[in-house]
């Protein structure tokens, strides 16, 4: 089974519990929103649901989620197959081998770390052979440096702000992908290391440019727990909730 391995609470006392922290994630949202002029509607929660069981997945979709994530492929694969029947979009957020390509495209909507060539081509020739089209976001890496080719790369992945124009290029012309947009991490290091909305800022820059060539790669992938808030007022238009729903996951405490 998927999951965290240890005994949850009982099924009612659980939704209950999700349901509380969905709302305070939702105020949250909608609160940024009210402080930047945004409509509470551009804004699309994501729940990462990684180390949490598909019996979470369930309730969460019994609450209204629509829109999950997971980081692992393995684990990813099988919480999508359990629940297959869940009106469900899963999105797959972490890095990714060129290996596990041929899996994500069995259950993924949107892939939001595409980070090289290499992995374009992998994505293109399984969401091909699967008959998907799967929507890619460019995960952009602001600790790499503005100008870093396509060599440089972030500590958590993703390529430099200047290599994105290219690894764009490179979605949008591949059979089975959709460019999407872009997605970013809050970087550990470099010049926006504790300034997350600064980096989201940044991100929004690159985006607007991006959106020269390719209109219709409007999604803005950034924000978690701690900066969700950040990341909205900056303009994302997707935001990757994980602890703030389902709690800290037992590894981090």
């Amino acid at each position: 089974m998927s999951g965290t391995g240890e005994e949850g609470p009982e099924p009612g006392a659980r939704a209950a519990q999700l349901a509380a922290n969905l709302a305070r994630v939702e105020q949250r949202i909608a609160d940024a929103c009210a402080g930047a002029g945004r409509d509470r509607k551009d804004v699309t929660l994501v729940v990462v649901t990684k180390t949490y069981p598909a019996t979470d997945v369930r309730l969460l979709a019994g609450l209204g989620v629509r829109e999950v994530a997971e980081n692992r492929d393995q684990e990813a694969a099988q919480k999508a197959e359990e629940t297959a029947d869940l009106p469900l979009s899963w999105h797959f957020v972490g890095q990714l081998q060129t290996n596990k390509a041929r899996s994500v495209v069995r259950y993924a909507d949107h892939v939001h770390s595409v980070d090289r060539l290499r992995l374009v081509g992998a994505l293109s020739s399984a969401a091909t052979a699967a008959g998907r089209r799967v929507g890619c976001l460019v995960q952009v890496a602001l600790d790499a440096g503005e100008t870093a080719g396509a060599g440089g790369r972030g500590e958590r992945g993703g390529v430099a702000p200047g290599a994105v124009p290219e690894l764009a290029d490179a979605i949008a012309a591949a059979p089975g992908l959709r460019l999407d947009g872009l997605m970013t991490v809050a970087p550990l290091a470099g010049a926006y290391a504790g300034q997350p909305r600064a980096a989201f800022d940044r991100l929004r820059e690159i985006s607007s440019r991006l959106r020269e060539t390719h209109p219709a790669a409007t999604m803005v992938s950034a924000g978690m727990s701690q900066d969700l808030d950040e990341a909205v007022a900056a303009g994302a238009t997707h935001v990757r909730v994980g602890t703030a729903v389902l709690g800290v996951r037992p590894g981090l405490r």
